[in-house]
């Protein structure tokens, strides 16, 4: 079977045209990751410190220990609901090209796996906004050095 290269093009280069925008959104969610995890990796470096304080020290910082674990908790769920939506936009990108290369219609496919990457995008973002309601109620009351 005989291609028109000239149609191919056009449909490459519409579907690159059209792929360019949710790489930027790739690039967006890559960047709220590296947030999320420095803030994740940072409330686990705290919640070991805690650990390692002596009984007098760890009775006075439980309950920051408490809030840790509640925030390490919505990170968690935030930085996994980030995945998955980077993942859907991956797929739909994907989808956009293997749609021209084999020329069928994967348009609602495209559709559902974008629509699945912004819910996940907002349910992350309101579990990221929860994390820094409980992280702003936080209330230092404890020693910040590890015990010796």
């Amino acid at each position: 079977m005989m291609l028109d290269p000239a149609t191919d093009i056009h449909d490459v280069s519409v579907a690159i045209r059209d792929a360019v925008t949710p790489v930027f959104l790739l690039t967006g969610i890559g960047s709220i990751l590296g947030v999320l995890v420095n803030r994740l990796s940072r409330s686990i470096d705290r919640a070991r410190a805690i650990g390692a304080m002596n009984d007098e020290q760890f009775s006075r910082c439980a309950d920051e220990l408490d809030i840790i674990v509640s925030r390490t908790r919505w990170m968690r769920w935030s930085v996994g609901l980030f995945i998955f939506a980077g993942l859907c936009v991956a797929i739909s990108i994907a989808s956009v090209f293997i749609s021209v290369e084999l020329r069928a219609n994967l348009t609602h496919f495209v559709l559902i796996t974008f629509i699945a990457a912004m819910l996940s995008l907002t349910i992350g973002l309101l579990c990221f906004l929860r994390e820094i309601i409980l992280a702003s109620k936080e209330k230092i009351s404890c020693d910040r050095r590890p015990a010796s």
